[in-house]
């Protein structure tokens, strides 16, 4: 018996919870792919897999609905994979563990994948469905949309053949999406020098968590900390006044969250404990104050270890720590087009020492004007060549221009009013859609995106609001059958 048993609709949170059960991080989609397919044969609906692994089901029209639009519902299959650092789970083998909590499912310990588990299960419900009429019916399944669009960049012309598209992967209900941001990565390479370790040096681990994190595009603008800037905050701090050398950073993970937790290891003169010890517990207190609105959880530790064989030396210091300090990182403008709304911005995601002694920093920049999508992107690669690290930008992905007067929108916002007496809101995202490279591939698609209310996306605390689950679906269905 599963544990959204009860949960209205019910085929929506049964193939939620059937989902949940088979790993499918990005670029490991393999497993979910060949479900959706055998689910496909089960059902005696039309399939089909392309090269890249996306997956097309259709379905016939109901008697009556033969000869009106196609309408494709989109969503995606891999999941951001993220944990909190005590919980033990392997995304490529665990099945996520969900439960209800007062009127939310969450996920124990781990991210939730209702994005975009949920507009799947929703595609597969419309698919079995018996109780709905609606017009010839093709449900878009792509690969990777969390780290580099990869099946939405490899769709070929023809794979499916419906003008209308209802992408099912938005995050607030009752808001209907007509746009959104491009975005690209910047990816540094950073280069460092080592040493063996002097006489007389003490060394300690300092460790920055319990910070919200979120999705680095819609949730960039709500005040969240990052925890790789607070904790290089300190360190450079201890570096101008002392003089310490890095032993390990460590921080983020995903270039499309914003960090949650960050952890150090530095090494200075004995002589300096105290001094050390005192500077932070004064550091903690400041920032507890600083965050303590927007970040209440944040937490700080400092324990004495054992000191390590190498250091980086002064000189692979202070680069590491100047250039993190400098690198931009959160809003860098707000639109005056759609006022309210984020137009750039730009998020310094992860840190990590990795082979050939190289420090490898992720970071990634969004903006619905191409041009400032890549002057933010030069500006972080500024900071770091500065410093003679290698950088590289990625290929990045289109913005999807709104057309405020699409045909479905007109639709979909009138089933709106007409169910639940109000209008709804009309507007563009500051995240990555797929849309943009689908109208590259199939110009002229009408597209709206919309989705039920989801909060903590790509961190552990990701949770999806089960009243709203059950509206977005009585919106699809009356969506569908008004088209």
């Amino acid at each position: 018996m599963g544990v959204l048993q009860g949960l209205k609709p019910a085929a929506v949170w049964g193939y939620f919870e059937e989902i949940c059960q088979i790993p499918r991080p990005s670029r490991k989609e393999e497993k979910i792919g060949a479900w959706l397919m055998e689910f496909a044969r089960k059902h005696q609906l039309e399939a089909r897999q392309d090269e890249a692994g996306n997956v097309l089901i259709a379905k016939a029209a109901t008697p009556g609905k033969e000869n009106t639009p196609t309408v494709v519902l989109q969503s995606h299959m891999d999941m951001v994979c993220e944990k909190n650092s005590d919980t033990k789970h392997d995304f490529d083998k665990d099945p996520i563990q969900p439960y209800i909590d007062g009127n939310w499912v969450k996920a124990k310990g781990t991210t939730l994948g209702a994005d975009d588990g949920i507009g799947m299960a929703a595609a597969l419900a419309v698919l079995t469905s018996t109780d709905i009429e609606h017009g010839p019916i093709e449900c878009l399944f792509t690969i990777d949309e969390e780290t580099g669009l990869t099946g939405a960049f490899a769709l070929k012309p023809g794979f499916f053949s419906g003008k209308i598209l209802l992408n099912l992967d938005s995050e607030d209900e009752g808001e209907m999406f007509i746009g959104c941001a491009g975005g690209i990565d910047t990816v540094i390479r950073l280069p460092y020098q080592k040493e063996a370790v002097g006489k007389n040096k003490f060394a300690v681990k300092i460790v920055v968590k319990g910070l919200q994190g979120g999705h680095s595009g819609d949730d960039i603008n709500k005040g969240r900390g990052n925890a790789i800037k607070i904790l290089n905050r300190f360190l450079w701090e201890m570096n101008n006044k002392y003089g310490i050398q890095i032993g390990e950073f460590a921080g983020g993970n995903l270039r499309n969250a914003i960090a949650r937790e960050a952890s150090a290891v530095i090494a200075f003169d004995e002589s300096l404990k105290e001094p050390v010890r005192v500077a932070f517990n004064i550091y903690a207190a400041e920032m507890e104050n600083v965050w303590k609105i927007t970040e209440p959880g944040i937490t700080f530790e400092l324990e004495s270890i054992d000191v390590p064989a190498e250091l980086l030396t002064a000189a692979s210091t202070t680069d590491l720590l100047n250039s993190l300090y400098a690198c931009p990182h959160g809003v860098f403008a707000m639109s005056y087009r759609m006022p309210g709304m984020v137009e750039t911005s730009t998020n310094l995601a992860a840190v990590k020492f990795v082979e050939n002694d190289t420090i490898l920093i992720t970071t990634s920049q969004r903006s619905d004007v191409d041009s400032e999508k890549m002057n933010i992107a030069q500006m972080v690669a500024s900071v770091f060549k500065m410093v003679g690290a290698d950088v590289e930008h990625g290929e990045g992905y289109p913005g999807w221009a709104p057309n405020p007067d699409s045909a479905v929108l007109k639709v979909a916002v009138e089933s709106y009013k007409h169910l639940f007496g109000k209008e709804p809101i009309v507007r563009s995202i500051h995240a990555g859609l797929e849309c943009g490279l689908f109208l590259e591939k199939y110009p002229g698609m009408d597209m709206i995106s919309f989705g039920p209310t989801l909060r903590g996306v790509h961190s552990p605390d990701e949770k999806v609001d089960i009243e709203t689950v059950e509206k977005w679906w009585k919106h699809l269905v009356d969506i569908l059958e008004k088209i």
